[in-house]
């Protein structure tokens, strides 16, 4: 039996119109290598504290962040990167050129609605965010009516694919949490359009 079908029957289709389509699919990789792999990100990437401007001031992001380029040789990446890398681009058939790390250390870090710019992505290619660590809740929400709103909750080991089309159409993001909550590495995986590297923004 091949990897895929044991993991087709698993999948939940969120969203499938017009304005695109988000695919959730808890164990998409085992508990093992959900936590092998956790430890050793945790453990070897050189994480990074930001700061943006947003609302006219400038505020720490809340998580620490990472980021690689897939599509580069010379650039060195930890090895259950690069597994999750190759398990996430056979399974979709798609050839994902970067991926960023974020690392939400509890309920206190999160990600505001926000959507993928779309000239940072190549046209038609979805974005998939692989989970490993403590279970956190996505919210998904319409941005035009009739303005629905869903949320997910991204177990550890499990895949989230959202297309491209669905960057027009929904905000996602990852609310702060009141409840006590471990730990959480989010791998998503995108398409960036061909231009040199100074003019890519991650």
């Amino acid at each position: 039996m091949s990897q895929l079908s044991l993991f087709e029957p698993c999948e939940t289709v969120l969203v499938n119109d017009a304005r695109g389509r988000i695919v959730y699919t808890p164990g998409f990789v085992s508990e093992y290598e959900a936590d092998h792999w956790f430890r050793e990100l945790r453990r070897v990437v050189e994480w990074k504290a930001e700061r943006r401007v947003m609302y006219d001031r400038e505020l720490d992001v809340p998580r620490l962040t990472a980021r690689y380029r897939l599509d580069s040789s010379g650039e060195p990446m930890p090895p259950c990167l690069r597994a999750a890398a190759e398990r996430v681009c056979l399974a979709l058939q798609v050839p994902f050129t970067s991926v960023g790390l974020n690392l939400y250390r509890s309920g206190k870090d999160s990600v505001a609605p926000h959507n993928d710019h779309l000239h940072e992505l190549e046209r038609g290619q979805p974005i998939a965010l692989l989970s490993l660590g403590a279970t956190r809740r996505m919210t998904i929400r319409a941005k035009q009516p009739p303005r629905r709103a869903f949320h997910t909750d991204l177990e550890r080991g499990s895949l989230f694919v959202m297309s491209y089309d669905t960057q027009v159409h929904y905000d996602h993001g990852i609310p702060k949490s009141d409840a006590p909550v471990g730990e959480r590495i989010s791998l998503a995986f995108r398409v960036r359009p061909s231009a040199p590297a100074s003019a890519v923004r991650y």
